[in-house]
């Protein structure tokens, strides 16, 4: 006769089963929710960049009356689409349309530039944050709505331009503001991986950013 203390508790068949049922339904639940977090991820990260060079544009007043370009030194957050897309976050300070390392804000999240060059690959200085194709798989950048130049930048006031100088030999922003955003800027992000597209609306006057979908992002 088998003694009591020799006896272990186990499992019912119809125990596993009901185990099994669950962890398939949590599993179910798991994989669409992994899929909209590399969406909100992408948008809590491009919201938080651009929000943040509208801080830096409110704390640095850029506004000089003895320089007839002073607009072109705005900061600014540059888009740049493909397979490796990434942006910038930059003031054009000396004015030569090219956006240089040194002229970059650092990345409050990490302490290194938020600056890329591609194809180069990320430098040991540099936010891996900005390279939002290989972090995200975005692949494709697009303009709509007042805004035609992937690049918004913004005044003391927060308020936002779009169309200064981002390229040596392109248009130099003047003081007459001519650049001022006069309607609100939309800017899609388009994954590789399928998930539904992004789009991040920068309102006029107020530079405000959102995302779609999400008003009160």
């Amino acid at each position: 006769m088998m003694r009591r203390e020799n006896l272990r508790p186990a499992f019912t068949l119809l125990e596993m089963v009901f185990v099994i049922v669950v962890v398939g339904i949590l599993a179910a639940l798991a994989i669409p929710r992994m899929e909209r977090d590399i969406r909100q991820e992408a948008a809590d990260n491009i919201l938080s960049a651009i929000r943040y060079t509208q801080h830096l544009a409110l704390t640095d007043d850029k506004t000089d009356p003895f320089d007839p370009n002073w607009q072109q030194t705005l900061w600014m957050i540059k888009f740049t689409g493909g397979s490796n897309a990434y942006y910038t976050v930059s003031a054009d300070t000396n004015k030569n349309g090219i956006v240089e390392k040194k002229e970059c804000a650092v990345d409050p999240a990490n302490g290194k530039y938020m600056y890329h060059l591609s194809p180069n690959p990320t430098q040991a200085d540099e936010s891996p944050n900005v390279v939002v194709g290989h972090k995200y798989g975005i692949n494709q950048i697009t303009t709509s709505g007042a805004c035609t130049a992937k690049h918004i930048a913004f005044d003391h006031f927060g308020r936002p331009f779009n169309g200064l100088k981002t390229t040596p030999g392109g248009t130099t922003a003047g003081d007459d503001y001519a650049d001022y955003m006069n309607g609100d800027c939309n800017l899609t992000f388009t994954f590789t991986g399928g998930e539904q597209n992004l789009i991040i609306t920068i309102e006029a006057e107020t530079g405000y950013a959102y995302i779609v979908g999400q008003p009160d992002s």
